[in-house]
């Protein structure tokens, strides 16, 4: 890649804000859907509870006022430590910059879930860009990803929509291990400290 296209995707990644969204933004957020097929569109009334309701779980991307990214989650009321990602949607004219990947790391890091130890999501098997997005974020944080089928073909969409698997990846183990990594990195106390005495 030559220098010239380096600075040109520098300044277009320089110039994405991420934050939370707004209700005044879900009529934004269906129509960047609309955009980002396959991807399932719900109703536009759905996208505004969902940037009402779940802000805090949720994380948009704008450039120039205009909306390129896109990620949907929440919380499941039974499962309190995990971050149930919705759906990623990343407008065409934005791909490439690696923004899926910047707005995940950014929305798992906000305060407000300093409680979720693991992250779930569902996929199916020819989602090619989801799998690749969700193995490279367990392996950069350390997190172990399990899978299997969940939502199935023939049980649960009457064969109108493929399997989709249920992702689980669990940072309980890295978070630990960077905590006692932490410790044992700590200096000692004056008080701790090895006492020396004269010969």
């Amino acid at each position: 890649m030559s220098d010239d296209m380096n600075t040109i995707k520098t300044t277009r990644r320089a110039n994405v804000r991420l934050r939370k969204p707004t209700v005044e933004d879900g009529s934004d957020v269906w129509e960047l859907i609309s955009t980002c097929k396959p991807l399932d569109e719900n109703s536009m009334y759905f996208n505004l509870i969902q940037c009402d309701h779940f802000a805090d779980t949720c994380i948009l991307a704008e450039r120039e006022g205009q909306i390129v990214g896109w990620i949907s989650g929440h919380i499941p009321p039974e499962k309190p430590d995990a971050l149930f990602v919705w759906q990623v949607a990343v407008s065409p004219e934005a791909r490439g910059l690696g923004l899926a990947g910047r707005m995940l790391r950014a929305l798992f890091d906000r305060p407000e879930l300093a409680d979720v130890t693991r992250i779930e999501t569902t996929i199916t098997r020819d989602n090619k860009p989801s799998w690749a997005l969700f193995r490279a974020f367990a392996k950069k944080r350390g997190g172990t990803l399990t899978h299997a089928p969940h939502f199935e073909r023939g049980a649960h969409f009457d064969g109108a929509h493929a399997t989709e698997y249920l992702v689980n990846i669990d940072f309980s183990a890295a978070a630990q291990n960077a905590a006692r990594s932490h410790v044992q990195a700590a200096p000692q106390d004056r008080d701790s400290a090895p006492q020396q005495h004269a010969a």
